[in-house]
């Protein structure tokens, strides 16, 4: 089912059909009015997160004159956007800041058993996204749309060992890794470093 991690609209009861292998969030669901002549015109808009549990994640937004179809509009919309995350077994390869007007979000690695540490929005994307052990942290404005989206511009950001030591001119062996992650790098020759569980286990 559908859940909404911020807003006043909880439990729309929308599913995501069986088989897709996506599960999606709702962020956030407001009522917007639009000037026209003669008046205003109410609608809503939905912002949600699209995801498999395995590295591919998305937020999208979806305006409509009623609920269910602003978050179909959104979600279909984010089906369409997916796009993969460089992960390190079930955390990311390296510290990063994701920034959106005038909210940053603090992304840093952990280590197995830390879990999801962070707020709702961020932790939509975070789990969707396949990250199980991550610490967060959000300064400046905590809008729930600004937090989603300054959290995807930190996920695109994130680059491979092997990206990173291409770009130095090192060997992945050689960079100043922390143990937390060694591990990951020392294994992933003898499988995915993305973990196969299901989402939520």
């Amino acid at each position: 089912m559908a859940e909404t991690v911020a807003g006043r609209r909880r439990d729309r009861g929308l599913e995501l059909k069986e088989g897709t292998g996506l599960q999606e969030r709702v962020v956030e669901v407001e009522r917007v009015f639009r000037v026209m002549e003669g008046g205003k015109r109410a609608s809503f808009r939905a912002t949600v997160v699209v995801g498999d549990g395995r590295g591919r994640v998305a937020v999208s937004t979806g305006k409509a004159g009623g609920v269910p179809e602003a978050i179909r509009k959104a979600t279909d919309r984010g089906k369409r956007h997916l796009f993969t995350v460089p992960l390190l077994g079930d955390t990311i390869p390296h510290e990063v800041i994701g920034r959106m007007k005038s909210t940053r979000v603090l992304l840093k690695p952990a280590a197995q058993g830390t879990g999801v540490i962070a707020s709702g929005p961020v932790r939509a994307v975070m789990e969707l996204a396949g990250i199980r052990n991550v610490l967060t942290k959000v300064f400046g404005s905590r809008n729930p749309i600004n937090v989603v989206q300054a959290t995807m511009d930190a996920l695109r950001q994130l680059r491979t060992p092997e990206e990173i030591a291409q770009a130095r001119g090192k060997k992945v062996q050689s960079l100043p890794l922390p143990r937390k992650l060694k591990r990951w790098v020392e294994t992933s020759e003898s499988g995915p470093l993305v973990s196969d569980r299901p989402l939520g286990s």
